[in-house]
């Protein structure tokens, strides 16, 4: 039982505040791994005059993109000085495999110095004129930015918020989810180490209601949340009636495609890591598959096969390729999910019970699971499970391929795998998904805008839109 208890960040000072604490548990085993203050309503405020007095008296918001770049570029370096530290954390805290942690913390370092680059590069627009005159577009800050984050990815996309809000010359208040919150209590220390100045990053712990409280604060300008669809849509009625902007990066259900033609080891690599990697936690995994109906039964054999031979197991071992779920109560929500599909008559080819082994019934742990003999209007092939699920689909042509990949509330990713490149531009032209992967799936890339079509959200982060984003537009117009 762990008894000193977590303090958490806001204008400056780590504080116990005032609200209830909370405990954070290791999903591998059921163990506490720590307790941690939980915020209330009047630590926000804190939080909030801090960024107001930062944002009035320590020059930030003026200060010179090339010295703003320097703060940026030093939390890259001290989260890379920090790396294996980080990635134990964020293993234990939310399951990840450690090769997996390693990788996502080596991205979030690259972040910050991305936008560290940014920062110098990023111009203001003259505009063409219509008369003896100059107009310029200028980009200024918004202000405050409070930044909700989900359990699933926590130290990569935690970065991938902080990193262009602070660039632009805002404060943020972070407020990560109770079920992991320590990577974002590290990156506070970090700020601190970096040398923000007080106020300028407040990381504010606790539950729900404290983002419902981020949200509804009249002096926070905008807000930022990656999580599901039900919540986003409660932030957005809420911002709403403020007229305050909002970035929302929600659920997914995409589609990966696989046609006769394509490489088939390379697909059925790309299919397997797709929707299993990351143990299916991921907003762009690919859990409806679609397999061409003459390629049908020898690729889902194959898919099964691998998902078979994936290794189920503590996140700390190397050989692990699935680590647990991030906590037990989204566990038991998935096989709640299977169970159902299987009462509505699917077929499960491999995984989809909870596994009642010794060394893997303490964890929350769930297999790679494959379902076949549904429809694409079915349940379990509409609603995103957000675990190792994926459900093979038979089409056969174009039009019904793009029918049935469409027919859908999500539209956030969707992968091709054809060797025609003429299919492949049309097939990528017809997807309404904000992300379209020909012959690859999950690469990203920090310079290259990420967001939803539909249902999966609202505007776009990463690149230079990332960061314009948390900036608002005054336009200059300067006559002699």
């Amino acid at each position: 039982m762990v008894s000193e208890i977590r303090k958490f960040f806001i204008a400056g000072k780590w504080t116990t505040g005032s609200g209830e604490p909370f405990v954070s548990t290791n999903p591998a085993n059921g163990e506490e791994i720590a307790k941690i203050a939980g915020a209330s309503p009047s630590d926000l405020e804190i939080a909030v005059k801090g960024a107001n007095q930062a944002l009035k008296n320590s020059g930030w918001r003026d200060l010179l993109p090339h010295l703003r770049a320097r703060f940026l570029y030093r939390m890259g370096e001290l989260i890379d000085a920090d790396a294996e530290k980080l990635s134990q954390i964020q293993m234990s805290d939310n399951g990840k495999t450690i090769r997996e942690c390693r990788t996502m913390i080596a991205d979030a370092a690259r972040c910050f110095r991305y936008y560290a680059g940014i920062c110098e590069t990023l111009e203001d627009i003259v505009t063409p004129s219509r008369g003896d005159y100059l107009s310029i577009a200028v980009s200024e800050p918004i202000g405050i930015v409070g930044a909700i984050t989900p359990w699933n990815s926590p130290a990569l996309l935690e970065a991938n918020k902080l990193a262009p809000i602070l660039a632009a010359g805002n404060c943020a208040i972070l407020k990560p989810s109770e079920v992991t919150s320590l990577i974002a209590l590290e990156y506070a220390r970090i700020g601190e180490k970096a040398g923000l100045p007080a106020g300028v990053l407040s990381v504010i712990t606790g539950a729900g209601n404290i983002g419902h409280s981020i949200v509804e604060h009249p002096e926070i300008g905008m807000i930022s949340f990656t999580g599901g669809p039900i919540t986003g849509k409660r932030i957005a009625e809420s911002a709403g009636a403020l007229l305050k902007p909002v970035v929302l990066e929600l659920g997914g259900k995409s589609p990966n495609i696989v046609f006769e033609d394509a490489d088939f080891d390379a697909a059925l690599n790309g299919v397997t890591s797709g929707i299993f990697s990351g143990t299916g936690q991921s907003c762009v995994a690919g859990s409806r598959v679609f397999v061409e109906r003459s390629i049908y039964e020898s690729l889902v054999s194959e898919l099964v096969k691998r998902a078979k031979e994936l290794t189920l197991g503590p996140p700390d071992e190397e050989s692990t390729d699935l680590g647990p779920l991030a906590n037990f109560r989204h566990r038991d929500l998935i096989n709640s999910h299977v169970t159902r599909a299987k009462e509505q008559g699917a077929t499960v080819l491999c995984g989809g019970e909870i596994p009642k082994t010794e060394k893997l019934s303490c964890g929350a742990y769930y297999p790679a699971t494959v379902i076949s003999n549904v429809s694409n209007r079915s349940d379990i092939s509409q609603e995103e499970v957000f675990g190792p699920v994926a459900v093979v689909l038979p089409f056969e042509n174009e039009e019904d391929l793009l029918h049935q990949a469409n027919d859908t509330i999500y539209g956030l990713a969707s992968g091709i795998w054809t060797s025609d490149q003429k299919r492949a531009w049309r097939i990528a032209r017809g997807l309404k998904a904000g992300t379209v992967w020909i012959n690859t799936y999950k690469q990203q890339s920090i310079s290259t805008p990420f967001g939803g079509y539909k249902e999966s959200g609202l505007g776009r982060e990463k690149g230079t839109q990332g960061m314009r984003i948390y900036m608002q537009t005054k336009a200059v117009i300067w006559a002699n």
